[in-house]
């Protein structure tokens, strides 16, 4: 796990300086090692988190005129070095970002095929004059660029991006909304103009003349609905996940396990306990407030069911409302993500004696165990009035129609649409043969999962210098869950009927088939008495929110939470806006511990 960044120029000779200030935004990102190459207009950089090969891996590597920077894991390095050197390729690092290197040297664009594994990278081939910019299938890995007159700049993190973009950032109205009423922007839009995100799944090309050829190597529609039954199902996922699980254990470092209450982080523990023989180490969360459910209880049973070395990491309103200009530094653009705040606690501990975390995100949106996904035809119709075109799926926003006319600046109300049109896309996109579950599942893995669930499991973690890796997103283990039929996703009140299944002769009954519960956090709870008086003090004058809302309007809005109402989600992105100006408009870096009203200002 790394950062990159970079610059190809139209003419004249890359500044190491300016790479150099790119680097220093991307140092949590790679505490290890710095490596820096300019060669003319080209300019390459990578921040180091040193995994696999500890002592060879430094980059950027080349091998003749192909000169490569790469952040992630390829988990299938050992078999693709064994058949790139039966194909004559000789390598001189045992790192697993050597394989892109050699093969590409044979296969071209068509060696992204091979690649197993999370991963964004910038490969310059100096014979053709190209620079090629490549993202893993499913985004786990980020990569934004922009594509500017002269140049063409990319970065892991936006961060980097704007410490030398060259006037002040200005925001996108359209994204602002998305993020505003999804808690994420989705996309290849990000907050700020000019400056985008490369697909998951896609390659960008850049020639001398910085013209861009886009292409995509992977995507879900090809994925067919195949009609097995459990027992052919199960005798297919058991070798597969098995493998996949191997891969991605595959470290030259200690490594640990994000653990709630679910089915997801629970079959990650029993497959690891089963594979290492060893005790894992395993971190939960709860709340020091008694009046506030947790999942501790549930997570240290399972936790003691396998014998796992367990941490429970306990917090408080004050200590998370300090870690909130922390972690929207860390996550670049605007994710409302509550659970944010709570991944930050469990990556700082988890940090302090393991490099690599592996965790649950996708198991929801690959098996289909959402209750949204449970939804009958007439609940679907019903909504699609609200959407046409949704299909009735993530057609409402966190914000009413009365509080975006009262609250919403003009820009704004002349982008309240937008909030939908990336669902809408998605949805209508998907093959006819496929069913709705199928679909919501598609939408999901198009928007919600790279946009906010890979935001934090990425953004977050890298903020502390911790590697997530996330099994049940590698490619096979997608297209094996989204191809099963309806009925061994959901039923009645249950959904991830498959992997409930599979797992019961590895877990207790008991934790696999009690009702789902999300990942809580108390922030309606918290968002009260003398904390949110300070924010009603001092919201409505920020420069950023006069500039995009109503003051009067937010005044209101701030008052109805005071009166006991329930407008907590709103403020906290207007709370959020407010701090992501003074840290990406300002240029202020917080420290992990802040109290956001001083961020406010």
């Amino acid at each position: 796990m790394c950062g990159i960044a970079g610059v190809l120029l139209r003419r004249g000779c890359a500044d190491e300086g300016a790479l150099r200030r790119m680097g220093g935004a991307l140092a949590h990102r790679g505490p290890d090692d710095l490596g820096v190459h300019v060669a003319g207009p080209l300019g390459l950089l990578q921040t180091r988190l040193s995994i696999i090969d500890l002592e060879r891996g430094h980059q950027p590597m080349a091998d003749g005129p192909l000169t490569l920077v790469a952040n992630g894991e390829i988990y299938n390095f050992i078999e693709l070095r064994r058949a790139l050197e039966a194909r004559g390729r000789r390598f001189t690092t045992n790192s697993d970002s050597e394989t892109i290197l050699h093969a590409y040297a044979l296969d071209g664009l068509d060696a992204l095929a091979s690649l197993h594994g999370m991963f964004a990278f910038a490969l310059h081939d100096a014979r053709r004059g190209e620079l090629l910019l490549g993202r893993d299938r499913l985004g786990i890995k980020p990569l934004y660029y922009a594509a500017l007159p002269d140049r063409l700049l990319f970065a892991s993190e936006l961060k980097a991006l704007l410490a030398v973009w060259p006037e002040e950032p200005a925001l996108d109205p359209a994204a602002l909304v998305q993020s505003l009423q999804n808690h994420f922007n989705t996309g290849e839009r990000s907050l700020v103009r000019r400056i985008r995100r490369l697909p998951p799944g896609a390659t960008l090309v850049v020639d001398a003349d910085l013209k861009l050829h886009a292409r995509r190597y992977w995507s879900l529609l090809d994925v067919r609905p195949r009609p097995l039954r459990f027992e052919q199902a199960a005798e297919e996922f058991e070798p597969l996940f098995r493998q996949v699980m191997l891969e991605h254990l595959r470290a030259d470092v200690p490594y640990g396990l994000f653990l709630s209450s679910g089915v997801d982080s629970g079959v990650l523990l029993a497959m690891m306990s089963e594979l290492t023989g060893q005790p894992v180490r395993t971190f939960s969360i709860g709340y020091r407030d008694a009046a506030i459910s947790d999942e501790l209880p549930d997570a240290a049973a399972i936790a003691r069911r396998f014998g796992a070395e367990h941490t429970e990491v306990v917090l408080d309103r004050d200590a998370a409302f300090r870690r909130l200009p922390h972690t929207i530094w860390a996550t670049d653009d605007l994710l409302h993500d509550y659970a944010c705040l709570p991944t930050s606690f469990l990556a700082e501990d988890a940090a302090r004696g393991l490099k690599v975390i592996l965790t649950g995100e996708g198991g929801d949106e690959v098996f289909a165990g959402y209750g949204r996904y449970r939804r009958t035809l007439p609940q679907r119709w019903l909504k699609n009035l609200m959407a046409p075109g949704s299909g009735g799926f993530r057609t409402r926003g966190q914000w009413t129609h009365g509080w975006t006319r009262h609250v919403f600046g003009a820009e704004l109300k002349a982008a309240a649409a937008a909030h939908r049109a990336p669902f809408i896309t998605a949805w209508q996109a998907a093959p006819s043969a496929w069913s709705d579950v199928a679909r919501c599942q598609y939408t999901d893995l198009c928007t919600w999962l790279p946009d906010d669930l890979l935001v934090k499991a990425d953004r977050v973690l890298m903020g502390f210098g911790l590697e997530g890796r996330v099994p049940f997103l590698d490619h096979r283990v997608v297209e094996f869950g989204l191809g099963l039929s309806d009925a061994l996703k959901v039923g009645g009140r249950q959904g991830k009927l498959f992997l409930k299944r599979w797992a019961e002769r590895r877990i207790p009954p008991q934790h696999l088939w009690r009702r789902k519960r999300g990942f809580y956090v108390p922030v309606r709870h918290w968002l009260r008495g003398e904390f949110l008086d300070g924010l009603a003090a001092r919201l409505p004058a920020h420069p950023m929110i006069r500039r995009w809302f109503e003051p009067d309007g937010v005044a209101t809005l701030l008052r109805e939470q005071q009166r006991g109402g329930n407008t907590a989600r709103a403020i906290w992105g207007l709370m959020q806006l407010a701090i992501w100006h003074r840290i990406f408009i300002e240029g202020r870096v917080p420290a992990r511990d802040e109290d956001p009203l001083e961020w406010i200002a």
